[in-house]
This record gives structure tokens, C-alpha cells and sequence, in this order.
């Protein structure tokens, strides 16, 4: 592995970067025609114009495409991250600080990309990509072809397109369909592989469940990684019933509709535990346990 020009965590000024290797000094993706790297620049301020950038794992950076008015294609900077590595390109993330100030997060690659529902700098639903790029040198457990819900032998690449939202889809953005490839992959890579209760790995079995449904969520709160838990079937089916749920401590609890031997029956004890739940987790919880009793 080629080492690194830039060191973790330390700041930079922007200009200066754009000054010694090349690269659009204004956007998120900025390749360089000087170097085979291409600089990619995360903050909060690109949410306004629906950019959702967050580490779903310590490994795993979803980041949001360039495009600021209308749906997002694979062009340009979008194409050149979904192609730097037949191309020969090294990435290098980096967080906007303020005042030309930028601090460098660590070299990353691509690993697997989908589309989402997002506005656009107007306010306008479209349709965005969503890049998972992993940290450099690290091995994740599962291929994306894994839970692609696509055939095994299937190219990744290919994906991509027979992903693509169809016309119809376009125009409504009101489906099931499109963003929830994305919401599931996110889910997945949320909770490491497996089940957040019994650690069952098998990720054609597992299931990205909302805690506040899709019907009564709104529509922020549908695609929102902290509105998702990743569950084995028989725990999602009780949970989406509201048989079970969890305190904000992870605790599963169980619902006196169904009798304590039935319980067990289908292998669920009443001493299960999520151990890794976030703030946010538990904000959802709260809403779903008001149901609950």
C-alpha cells in the first residue's frame, strides 16, 4: 500500500491541498488531473441540499453524491468515485472544519453504492446515490453481492443499473422500492453483519426493520439509519406486532397478549439484549414502547 500524503486527524487548508495536488477547489468530489487521487470533502452544511454523510460502522462511510438540482447520475465526480480503482485513483476523505480548514479522515475505497430519496437544493424530491466507501486495508465480512437481494453471479456494476428507478418511480418517488435498497444496506452495515439480538449472521435471512413503521413515519424518519434495527424474522415479526420491544437499556420485553410457554416455544427467552444501542436508537424505542403498554 502506498503510504499516505496526509495524516489522520490533522487539519489542512484547502487551497493549499488544491495548490500542491490538483482537484475543483468548491464540491464534495473533487478529482485531480495533476495525481491519481481524488479529495472528497464531508460537512454539515451539505445537508440542506439533502447530503447524508455518516460513518454507519467504525469501517463503512456512506457518502452522498455531487449534484446539487435534479436526480443524481453516474458522471463526472459520481462516476470517478463508482470507477477509481480500474482507474487506478486513491481517495482521500476529508471533513470541513470552516474557514478553509479541513481535517483529513482517512484514505478510502469504494466498496458498493445505491440510490436514495433526497431533496435537492430547492426543496425538490429526486433521486441521489449513495456511496459506501470502507476504510483503506480493512476486510468487511460480507460482499455486497450478499445482500444485493440480486442474483449471486450477478456483476456489481450491473446492479447498479437494474437498480436504476424506472420511469414511474421517477416521476412518484413515492414507492417502497426506491431508497430502501440503500436504508437496507445502511441498516446492515448499522449493526455489523448480523442480528442486533441473537448475532445471527445470515444476512438473506435478516431483516432492516423500522421500529416506527414506514406508514407512520415521516418521511426523514423512514430513511433514517437510528429508525432501524436488524432482526432475525421471528424477533421482527413480534416486533413489528408490538409483542416484544426494548428499554433504552436493550432489554427486551415481552407482552402479556401471548403466554410465557408460547413464548418459548420459538426460542425466545425474556433475557435477550440489544448491547448497542445509540441515544437515537432509543429515541425511536420510546415512541414504539408508548404502543407497547
Amino acid at each position: 500500500m502506498y503510504q499516505s500524503p496526509f495524516i489522520p486527524n490533522q487539519l489542512y487548508k484547502r487551497s493549499l491541498i488544491h495548490d500542491e495536488y490538483g482537484g475543483n477547489r468548491q464540491g464534495g468530489i473533487s478529482p485531480s488531473a495533476k495525481v491519481p487521487f481524488i479529495f472528497i470533502f464531508s460537512g454539515k452544511s451539505g445537508a440542506q441540499y439533502g447530503y447524508k454523510d455518516r460513518w454507519d460502522n467504525h469501517n463503512i462511510f456512506t457518502y452522498t453524491g455531487e449534484g446539487q438540482e435534479g436526480d443524481m447520475q453516474f458522471i463526472k465526480g459520481n462516476l470517478a468515485l463508482k470507477d477509481h480503482l480500474n482507474r487506478g485513483k486513491r481517495i482521500f476523505l476529508f471533513e470541513i472544519e470552516g474557514g478553509g480548514m479541513v481535517k483529513f479522515v482517512s484514505e478510502m475505497e469504494f466498496y458498493d453504492a445505491d440510490y436514495f430519496v433526497t431533496p435537492d437544493r430547492n426543496g425538490k424530491d429526486r433521486i441521489g446515490i449513495q456511496f459506501f466507501l470502507k476504510r483503506i486495508g480493512v476486510s468487511i465480512p460480507v460482499s455486497p453481492i450478499q445482500y444485493s437481494l440480486q442474483p449471486l453471479n450477478q456483476n456489481p456494476h450491473k446492479i447498479l443499473e437494474l437498480n436504476l428507478p424506472t420511469v414511474t418511480e421517477r416521476a412518484g418517488l413515492v414507492t417502497s422500492r426506491v431508497g430502501q435498497g440503500a436504508y437496507r444496506k445502511r441498516i446492515i452495515h448499522r449493526w455489523e453483519y448480523k442480528c442486533a439480538v441473537t448475532n445471527f449472521n445470515k444476512l438473506d435471512i435478516l431483516i432492516a426493520s423500522h421500529i416506527i413503521p414506514w406508514s407512520k413515519a415521516t418521511d426523514y424518519e423512514r430513511l433514517d439509519v437510528n429508525n432501524g434495527l436488524l432482526l432475525s424474522p421471528t424477533y421482527d415479526a413480534l416486533f413489528d406486532k408490538h409483542l416484544i420491544t426494548f428499554d433504552n437499556k436493550g432489554k427486551i420485553q415481552l407482552s402479556d397478549k401471548i403466554e410465557t410457554s408460547a413464548y418459548q416455544k420459538i426460542g425466545v427467552t425474556g433475557k435477550e439484549k440489544i448491547n448497542d444501542l445509540s441515544m437515537y436508537n432509543v429515541q425511536y424505542l420510546d415512541r414504539h414502547n408508548q404502543i407497547f403498554k
